[in-house]
């Protein structure tokens, strides 16, 4: 499923992963391929885990970028308002200085 626009506003609007802010076709088979098929399932999940589980899943180091959309996207769906994925680089950094 490829959904461009629009993004949602809010978690109750997310009914595809797409559908979420800074997720787009690619990222979302990222979230399917590691268990996650629907926005729902990010709720109460640890954006860090997810990047661990994916390098893992896939036998390979991920960019940092992907952690950082990973934290956009949790935090959406704990109700942040959305922000860009970069916005979560320097919280990052200072949390994973190894990344």
């Amino acid at each position: 499923m490829v959904i461009k626009s629009p993004k949602a506003h809010t978690p109750a609007e997310c009914m595809a992963l797409e559908q979420l802010p800074n997720i787009g076709p690619a990222i979302a088979a990222d979230l399917r391929a590691i268990g996650i098929q629907a926005p729902a399932d990010l709720c109460g999940q640890d954006a860090y885990a997810l990047y661990c589980r994916l390098c893992k899943s896939t036998g390979q180091r991920h960019d940092p970028c992907v952690l950082d959309t990973f934290m956009a996207a949790t935090d959406f769906m704990q109700g942040a308002p959305a922000a860009p994925w970069w916005a979560y680089t320097a919280q990052r950094k200072r949390r994973f200085p190894s990344l």
